[in-house]
């Protein structure tokens, strides 16, 4: 009976915050009410004539390595046959991305541009409309976008293709993502808006509409006033900051002006992903984060600065962060540093409460680089299996925050869904001349006895970084502060209350001061999606009455 009780409250909140459109969606598709499948095959069409060259845009690393031949997610498999593209014993994610085509426009695809040829010719043939993993909107709107940019870069689709493109865009006006909302639902606007300025009808002008439409209402919800994706996943915020820039360089092809503010989105999210990357140029890992997945930041500035000398849009892209401290207030993360030190605090929420899915319970982690190497991180993102990988990954433990009584932060559960979740409250900051610091308390422990209040301080001075986290409330309590360390960050030495490392070659020391215990742990990291590598994790134990206090000092 307990564990039915405890099923429903969790139920009850996971789907409280859930909007109106979303459970009915969800509620058709677990009773097997099936999509929209009904597909209208006439050939009523024309292209439209560009006005421009569609210009470069952000490049993948290559994908397929030889005809037939694909390598997704660290995986390199073979699709001999029809039944290939929607095989049960593939991981969905790896089919996935195999439909999406990313390969026609990724690093040096014109060298393959035959066998991309072959694969369009293949898909149609083995891909039943309405039918599999490339007929779910999501893919679909990927491969319109691919297909669209690949034909306007001048490796022109024949007819049997653009007859495909057009049956797709029919199927994905009457079967928007409705039910998930989110990138998905900014993703089927944007192939919306690819396919109605690519054909030249009436049937592509509301599509066209139907996409704008969505995009205008879209835009001022999905990024926030700093310029973060309102997910809060570096990732993602990627590949929402590349879909602004495609939306420009489309509209620009067909000279139509593009969707209201987009530039100015542009440049906030710009400057966002600068202030939440790391010195080695690459993103941070918050939520969802992977490499990999998204353009690289290095491709998103190589495509800003095409764009720039196009006068598409006018962007600083040699923008630096000198100043100590940048705050991004709407999304909850902070950029600190001084010297050889950068530290990025999450003092955020999960993200939308409505819309949890890419959320890790890892309120009040941090990552931070110090000689332009990553020392202490989050453990990132390498499955989207729902299995125990997946939640481990989610869970606060594998992240560089306090764990308390062996729960999470907040209750992250079923690979995507969240019940219970932290808020965040008290946040100070306080920048002088020779040091900065910046705290917050959340409420995320608030469900278990005694209603333990984890507060975090962040200070940081010349060649120091304090950490001070303090649990109050009520009764005895089991305290695990975490920090997993960077793989090619090595442990020469620890002792009872000090761990000793070597960055690069330089040194470095962590020293606990408090009542508990310090423990060396082997873990993993996990930096792209079916990438794991051995890493080190330091947990420092306490197990105690509360109130409870345990000072960390980095010194380097």
């Amino acid at each position: 009976m307990l564990i039915f009780i405890n099923k429903c409250i969790k139920y009850y909140n996971t789907i409280k915050y859930l909007r109106l459109i979303q459970i009915i969606g969800q509620l058709k598709r677990f009773f097997n009410v099936s999509i929209n499948t009904q597909i209208d095959n006439s050939k009523n069409y024309q292209l439209r004539s560009a006005s421009s060259k569609f210009l470069k845009p952000a490049r993948r690393n290559k994908k397929m390595l030889k005809k037939g031949t694909f390598n997704f997610l660290n995986e390199t498999k073979n699709i001999t046959g029809i039944n290939d593209w929607n095989n049960s014993k593939i991981n969905k994610l790896w089919l996935y991305n195999l439909h999406y085509f990313d390969d026609l426009n990724s690093l040096d695809s014109d060298l393959r541009v035959e066998w991309h040829k072959d694969l369009v010719d293949l898909w149609i043939e083995n891909n039943t409309p309405g039918d599999g993993n490339g007929w779910e909107p999501y893919t679909i709107s990927l491969r319109i976008v691919n297909w669209v940019k690949w034909h306007l870069n001048g490796h022109h689709l024949k007819e049997n293709a653009i007859h495909s493109l057009l049956i797709q865009t029919r199927f994905l006006s009457k079967n928007i993502e409705t039910h998930l909302l989110g990138n998905h639902l900014f993703s089927n606007a944007k192939a919306l808006i690819f396919a109605g300025l690519f054909f030249d009808h009436s049937e592509a002008d509301s599509w066209y509409n139907q996409g704008l439409k969505l995009v205008n209402k879209e835009l001022p919800e999905q990024i926030l006033k700093d310029g973060g994706s309102f997910e809060l996943s570096t990732m993602y915020h990627v590949l929402l900051l590349e879909d602004l820039l495609d939306l420009l360089n489309i509209h620009n092809t067909f000279e139509r002006p593009p969707p209201k503010g987009i530039e100015e989105k542009i440049k906030l999210m710009y400057s966002w992903l600068i202030a939440m990357s790391h010195p080695d140029g690459e993103i941070s890992f918050f939520n969802d984060s992977a490499f990999n997945i998204a353009p690289s930041p290095k491709e998103i500035k190589n495509y800003i600065i095409t764009l720039n000398k196009n006068k598409l849009i006018k962007v600083d892209i040699h923008k630096i962060i000198n100043q100590p401290i940048v705050n991004l207030n709407y999304s909850g993360y902070t950029r600190l540093q001084i010297d050889n030190l950068v530290l990025i605090v999450d003092r955020a929420s999960i993200g939308p409460d409505y819309l949890p899915g890419h959320a890790h319970a890892d309120t009040f982690s941090f990552e931070l680089s110090l000689f332009n190497q990553r020392v202490i991180v989050n453990s990132g993102t390498s499955t989207y299996e729902k299995n125990v990988e997946r939640h481990y990954q989610r869970s606060t433990a594998a992240h560089s925050t306090v764990m308390i009584d062996e729960k999470n932060s907040s209750e992250v559960w079923g690979g995507f869904r969240v019940a219970r979740r932290a808020r965040v409250f008290n946040l100070v900051d306080d920048v002088q001349v020779d040091k900065i610091m910046v705290s917050a308390s959340h409420s995320g422990y608030h469900r278990l006895f005694g209603k333990p209040t984890h507060s975090r301080k962040w200070k940081l001075s010349e060649s120091l970084l304090e950490i001070i986290d303090s649990i109050n409330g009520r009764g005895s309590h089991d305290i695990d502060l975490v920090f997993p360390l960077h793989p090619e960050v090595k442990i020469l030495n620890f002792d009872k209350e000090t761990v000793y490392l070597d960055i690069l070659g330089n040194k470095a020391e962590i020293n606990f001061v408090g009542t508990g215990e310090l423990f060396v742990e082997t873990s993993n990291y996990h930096p792209e999606f079916g990438l794991s590598l051995e890493n080190m994790q330091l947990h420092y134990r306490i197990s105690e009455k509360l109130p409870a206090v345990i000072i960390t000092r980095v010194n380097w």
